[in-house]
This record gives structure tokens, C-alpha cells and sequence, in this order.
């Protein structure tokens, strides 16, 4: 194959893959979250209340991009900034939709903004059209000056599918 030919069939090949990108449905889903969030670092724990916003962006049907912006009630009023690509696995018969994620965040309170990893799964129950209730678990360092912190969190809240 000559070179103008090899570069004719990547550009086809490039224009057709996206299209179906362009063309694939796209959900938005907003929402928010409550719960129980946990961090330990250097032999203390500490536990408060999480609370926050979330959007993600859903593509084909079992692929999502998020964010949530949640603020943390232990000591310092940690506030946590993450983004994270999600999952959904199809379960046949059933309209429960589990998932599992994993992603980066930024963590805002005393000394800095830090950087830290989340990783965890869990499922949207239904309750009405298009309006589920999650039962949600996140965990993950985040890399503190001079030490880490484990971080965990069991939560559930409220999300909307907009169609």
C-alpha cells in the first residue's frame, strides 16, 4: 500500500469511528450524596458527615465521565473535588445498575490542595422513572505532605436521569 493510501485509509477509519462517537446517545445524570466519610492517617480516625453535588455523562449506555464536589464535616471542613470514569455492568432482568469506578480528586483543607485516588463500585436502585437511589462505597489515599491519608466512604442520595 503506498503512503497516500495508507493515510487515506486512517483518515477514513478516523472519520467513521467518530461519527458513531458523535452520533451515540448521551444521558446527563445530576444528583447528590450523603453519608458516612472516614480518614485515617498516623494512628487517628476520624469520622464525619459527606455531602455534595454529582453530574456525570453517560455514552453508551454503560460508560460514564463524572464529577462531585462534596464537603466533609470532620476537622478542618475537608472539601473534596473528584472526577472519575464509571462503569455500568448489565444485569439481564433486572433494572438495578451496579458499577464500579475509579479516578482522581483534589482534597482542599489545612496546608494545601493534595492529590488523591478513589477507587469503589456500587449500584442505583430505582424508584421511579429515571430517579434511582444509590448504595455508593469510595476509598483511596490521598497524599498529604509528610504522610498519607486512607479515606473511605459508604454513601447513598438521589440521581436523575435527564433524557
Amino acid at each position: 500500500m503506498t503512503r497516500r493510501g495508507y493515510i487515506l485509509s486512517c483518515f477514513i477509519f478516523l472519520m467513521f469511528s467518530m461519527s458513531n462517537i458523535s452520533h451515540s446517545q448521551v444521558e446527563w445524570i445530576v444528583g447528590g450524596r450523603l453519608g458516612l466519610s472516614i480518614a485515617s492517617a498516623g494512628g487517628s480516625t476520624s469520622a464525619g458527615l459527606q455531602i455534595g453535588p454529582v453530574g456525570e455523562v453517560l455514552f453508551q449506555k454503560q460508560m460514564a465521565i463524572g464529577t462531585e464536589f462534596n464537603i466533609n464535616t470532620q476537622s478542618g471542613t475537608p472539601v473534596e473535588w473528584a472526577d472519575y470514569f464509571k462503569y455500568y455492568f448489565l444485569v439481564r432482568g433486572s433494572k438495578i445498575k451496579p458499577y464500579a469506578n475509579g479516578g482522581f480528586s483534589l482534597w482542599f483543607f489545612t496546608g494545601g490542595p493534595y492529590f488523591a485516588l478513589r477507587f469503589g463500585g456500587g449500584a442505583n436502585f430505582p424508584i421511579a422513572k429515571n430517579l434511582y437511589v444509590p448504595a455508593d462505597i469510595q476509598l483511596g489515599p490521598v497524599f498529604v505532605t509528610g504522610t498519607t491519608v486512607f479515606y473511605l466512604a459508604l454513601t447513598s442520595g438521589i440521581r436523575y436521569d435527564i433524557p
